[in-house]
């Protein structure tokens, strides 16, 4: 499983949650609204340190990452971070 993060995703991040190089960019699985593979679960943001990642990508010297205890949501996708210009937010697509 990996993580990609676009470009103007990357921006969003620096612009609304003034995330700086060495910043820690948490992915977590939440109870509420929907995704594409889970009914009732849907992904949460959170500039927070990690306590037990299982996987990170670095971008720009900002780290993005999933704990382990989150990693079921995945189901053995990628997570592809988007950014959906309309509703001016990251978007999440996910592929095998």
């Amino acid at each position: 499983m990996n993580i990609y993060v676009s470009e103007r995703a990357q921006k969003w991040f620096t612009d609304e949650m003034d995330v700086q190089p060495g910043d820690y960019i948490r992915f977590y699985v939440r109870y509420g609204g929907s995704s594409p593979l889970h009914e009732a679960f849907s992904l949460g943001i959170a500039k927070e340190e990690p306590i037990d990642a299982s996987v990170e990508t670095i971008i720009n010297e900002v780290i993005y990452y999933i704990e382990s205890k989150d990693e079921w949501f995945f189901d053995g996708h990628h997570l592809f971070v988007q950014y959906n210009e309309a509703l001016d937010e990251p978007e999440y697509e996910y592929k095998k």
